[in-house]
């Protein structure tokens, strides 16, 4: 399968190229930095309005392609304050906070780390979580379990998108938390048959 899924990412709609994962999946791949500024300007705004409720005192994600969407959140949040978990050793990191962590879009294991420096700024503090896309849950579990050892009080998951439902299963009771400005299927590699599928919130372009 190749060619692009139409999604709705709030009051925005993007092309998203289809893109194998495997012999049995493919994926709808959204890029944050491939949408531009205005995009992630409107999406952060649109995110932050269904985080706000939740009074969060500072918004956490995971590096990198989750970076755009904490710091437009926390713009639209009046928030001077966010922090990314990164998931390379730095020099800073040698004692760092670890998790494990596996991504449908990556092909090895690597972990998020929390910098020791900035647990403080957690301690105690409504959290909200953000990222591009929740898809197996494993990053943000990793998060989650990154966060409840410094302290956090985790409030609120944001996402532009969803894809699938394994998260679902990944979360368990914290799937409630989940608040999103769009959903996206998981699409299996071999064609599948013409209409099927198809709902009224996207549409498959350019299938060959």
């Amino acid at each position: 399968m190749s060619g692009f899924f139409r999604a709705r990412v709030g009051s925005q709609s993007v092309a998203l190229p289809l893109v194998p994962v495997n012999n049995e999946i493919t994926i709808a791949l959204l890029i944050t930095v491939d949408h531009g500024v205005k995009f992630m300007a409107t999406a952060g705004r649109e995110l932050a309005e269904k985080l706000r409720p939740f009074n969060p005192e500072i918004i956490v994600t995971a590096a990198t392609m989750g970076i755009p969407v904490a710091l437009e959140v926390s713009r639209h949040l009046e928030l001077d304050d966010y922090l990314v978990l990164q998931k390379q050793a730095k020099v800073h990191l040698r004692q760092a906070l670890r998790e494990p962590v596996r991504a449908i879009t990556n092909d090895s294991s690597g972990a998020l780390l929390l910098d020791p420096a900035r647990v403080a700024a957690l301690a105690g503090k409504r959290v909200a979580f953000v990222d591009d896309v929740l898809s197996t849950g494993s990053s943000v579990t990793a998060a989650l379990r990154l966060l409840d050892r410094a302290g956090a009080h985790v409030v609120a998951i944001g996402a532009l998108v969803t894809e699938g439902t394994q998260w679902e299963d990944a979360l368990g009771d914290r799937a409630s938390l989940v608040h999103a400005l769009g959903a996206i299927p998981l699409f299996p590699t071999a064609p599948a048959p013409v209409g099927e599928g198809v709902g009224d919130d996207w549409e498959i372009l350019g299938l060959d």
